[in-house]
């Protein structure tokens, strides 16, 4: 049997042990693996908006442990079985020394490497530019193409899905092989070769129709910016490789980031609202 080690982690480090709106299923395959006991996650509540859930690998087995967000007196506090605390990190600390069933909190789950492959310029503040050959670890999976992640450098933002790949033992033998075969000074990181990377939202016949998936309030002065509320409708008449398209938004025209849209499936121009 494994045996919990000393507590190694620091509470108030949210990017190590939050893992955002995981399923209960992703994270037993997370945990399942791991040889040590205390190993666990902070995860979403699926059942419960608001709700958090502890996730720890105990004795043969994964424990779901819900955390809820209750409201006492006008104050916040986070409550786990016959305990309160007044935040997160609070919580962890505690049980950093105290076991749950058969364990205390070690240490959280490691995080899923990503290699990208390709560069990638940002067009928001919130966006994380990365270079091919990077290796970036992934923080939450927010949305299908945007997932939250972290660089070597300890900056976090949001990346495109498809520019990144799996890090796994082929993959880091094939950059390993790559970066031997090609000594040169001041190298830039290599990784193995991909064709072009692919649009976001995909290959498009336009005009198509997409929507605002993030708010977009543009400078006063820039009169060719579009503002873009969540669910609007957009008509995307133009793409350009610089991630600045074109299109029309309840009747005005102009330029927006590509970041804040998501095209519509099986949509058809054809001047018809989408039936309910």
């Amino acid at each position: 049997m494994a045996l919990a080690m000393a507590a190694d982690f620091d509470p108030e480090d949210k990017n190590s042990w939050y893992f955002g709106p995981i399923t209960r299923e992703e994270t037993n395959a997370a945990l399942q693996t791991e040889r040590d006991l205390g190993i666990f996650l902070v995860r979403d509540s699926k059942t419960i908006s608001g709700d958090f859930v502890l996730c720890v690998k105990e004795d043969n087995k994964v424990s779901h442990y819900i955390i809820n967000k209750i409201n006492v007196g006008g104050t916040i506090r986070f409550r786990i079985g016959d305990q309160e605390f007044p935040d997160l990190p609070s919580l962890l600390n505690f049980y950093k020394t105290h076991f749950l069933d058969t364990t205390s909190l070690v240490r959280p789950a490691p995080r899923e490497k990503y290699f990208a492959k390709f560069d990638f310029q940002g067009n928001d503040d919130e966006d994380l530019s990365f270079r091919r050959g990077e290796i970036l670890t992934i923080l939450q999976k927010d949305e299908e193409q945007w997932w939250t992640a972290k660089n070597s450098l300890g900056t976090t933002g949001l990346v495109p899905v498809p520019y990144i790949t799996k890090y796994d033992a082929e993959t880091a033998r094939r950059y390993e092989a790559d970066q031997r075969a090609r000594p040169t000074p001041n190298p830039q990181p290599s990784c193995p070769d991909y064709s072009q990377p692919p649009p976001l939202n995909g290959q498009r016949e336009l005009p198509a129709m997409a929507r605002v998936i993030k708010q977009r309030i543009p400078n006063a002065y820039d009169k060719r910016a579009l503002k873009l509320e969540v669910g609007d409708e957009v008509k995307v008449t133009a793409m350009d490789i610089t991630g600045q398209w074109e299109g029309e938004c309840n009747g005005i025209k102009g330029l927006f980031p590509f970041t804040h849209i998501q095209f519509i499936d099986n949509h058809k121009d054809s001047g018809q609202e989408d039936e309910p």
